[in-house]
């Protein structure tokens, strides 16, 4: 990662053969304008290196380097901003460029592949940004439009892009043949003063605003709010025909302000399994805001502290507009401690074996329950608990299952999961038998018509998803375990398998 108090560490690579050619122009051009920014600059100029052009060996990274491209190399990894500048000849890069890209841009140094059968990549060059400045003959809008700018697809995504590098800016100058020298002049100083624009740093303002918002968005692990939301609004539905959306939507921003503080807590106390693990996805193993750098703890710590603060506050008003305040006082608080219980102590639940019942929990019966109580039920409402034990059982596999990829870090630091605790082919016997239980509670509840009929019709989607699940849960315990570090298809089958449990319901009762 970049240090960002640090002058801005930039890479210009000329490549086309000619130094003295308008790319050479435009490259010295960029160099004044950077060096007025104040950036920390090294250049590289490709016609004067030596190095074989093909990749003779069986892949790039088993060719020796050439002295030139060894340095060429280190330059590469110790820039923060890529910036080439080069002609663009038949649609694409020269022969020059491509020949020093073939080489370079090889796995381990720019990328990685990973996981079973290593069908997953990696970048390894995310945190650096480009600039790619080019000329051509061909008038830039028949280069966009009508050829669809291969070569600045080829640059700025099958490239750049695949190894990380974002965001990838480009000019364009064209047509060179026709062009008169005030176009030059004015294309040259267009080139310098977007390297003097470099004082700002690569992003626009609003870019600078969204790197800065991004590390927060990846910790607040949005992905996984909409389950509770959703099961919190059948808890509303099943009561009441007509909302009291005043205390319905002070509601919400309760549970996604506690489920915010949760999510952050969980990322700081999980800090040493994360950074164990090797197995981690957009399901498992953390956001890797603390474990990458991208957020200092203390600042987590303050901003889970002031999100606590806002359920405390949101908690209050609440309480002053419910119809049974001390009932919804002693829901909400069961809610705080089993949300934060967590991980954090005393209770810590996933380092216990608990953590799985308690999301089930959590994510069913009491925010179910709690919909239901902003709209005057009882705690005891039987609608509320029927509806919520399907739920219960729909949401335990894909917790059971997302702890296997992350079995050998959690068992390094002692989170005792049931992944960890019984083995991974339990787990997948564990998950199984809740996909079962959870299609055979719902059917039996559809022919009984249990809970209003809120599950009528549930036969038609549930049966065929939970076939899926099953034959997808045998699949995957027959691998070997080592294949088991990316499970993300399964958890995607097994996470959308708990929205019928919620989407009939609401339907069947709103």
């Amino acid at each position: 990662m970049p240090d960002h108090d640090a002058p801005l560490r930039v890479l210009l690579i000329l490549a086309h053969p000619r130094p003295d050619s308008l790319c050479g122009a435009l490259a010295s051009a960029y160099r004044e304008g950077a060096a007025q920014a104040g950036v920390t600059l090294r250049s590289l100029v490709l016609g004067e290196l030596e190095f074989a052009r093909d990749v003779c060996a069986d892949s790039p990274e088993n060719q020796p380097l050439e002295p030139d491209l060894a340095a060429a190399r280190d330059d590469l990894v110790w820039a923060d901003h890529l910036v080439f500048v080069y002609p663009t000849w038949w649609g694409t890069m020269p022969a020059l460029l491509k020949s020093f890209l073939d080489r370079l841009v090889m796995p381990g140094l720019a990328f990685r592949f990973y996981g079973p059968g290593a069908a997953e990549w990696e970048g390894l060059w995310q945190g650096k940004s480009a600039q790619l400045i080019t000329t051509m003959d061909t008038p830039p809008p028949i280069y966009r439009w009508l050829f669809k700018a291969p070569g600045h697809n080829a640059m700025a995504r099958a490239t750049l892009g695949f190894c990380g590098v974002r965001p990838t800016r480009i000019l364009h100058f064209g047509p060179v043949r026709t062009s008169t020298p005030a176009k030059r002049a004015r294309w040259l100083e267009k080139t310098r003063a977007a390297g003097f624009a470099l004082r700002a740093g690569v992003h626009s303002p609003l870019g600078r605003a969204w790197q800065r918002a991004k590390p927060w968005l990846a910790a607040l692990r949005l992905q996984f709010y909409p389950m509770s939301w959703a099961a919190y609004s059948l808890g509303a539905v099943a009561v009441s025909a007509s909302l009291d959306w005043v205390l319905f939507l002070w509601g919400l921003i309760a549970i996604a302000l506690l489920e915010a503080a949760t999510v952050f807590s969980n990322e700081r106390l999980d800090l040493a399994t994360d950074r164990a693990n090797a197995n981690c996805g957009p399901f498992t193993g953390g956001s890797r805001v603390l474990v990458d750098g991208k957020i200092d703890p203390s600042r987590l710590r303050f901003a889970t502290g002031l999100l606590l603060i806002g359920v405390l506050a949101v908690a209050a008003l609440v309480l002053t507009l419910a119809p049974a305040p001390w009932v919804t006082a002693l829901w909400m608080s069961i809610a705080a401690v089993t949300t934060l219980g967590y991980t954090a102590a005393p209770l810590k639940l996933s380092y216990r074996g608990l953590g799985e019942l308690d999301v089930a929990f959590t994510h069913s019966a009491l925010v179910v329950v709690l919909g239901g109580l902003l709209q005057g039920a009882t705690l005891f409402e039987p609608v509320l608990w029927l509806v919520s034990a399907p739920l219960a059982l729909a949401i335990l596999p894909s917790i059971i299952l997302a702890g296997v990829p992350d079995r050998p870090a959690d068992q390094s630091v002692g989170k005792r999961t049931l992944a960890v605790r019984f083995g991974h082919l339990s787990a997948f016997k564990l998950a199984a038998i809740s996909v079962a239980a959870a299609a055979g509670l719902g059917l039996a509840f559809e022919r009984m018509h249990v809970a209003g009929g809120a599950y009528e019709g549930v036969a038609g989607f549930v049966i065929a998803h939970a076939t899926l699940a099953l034959g997808l849960l045998w699949w995957y315990a027959h691998k070997p375990a080592q294949k088991l570090q990316r499970i993300d298809g399964l958890l995607v089958a097994l996470l959308t398998y708990m929205l019928w449990f919620v989407l009939i319901p609401w339907i069947n009762l709103a």
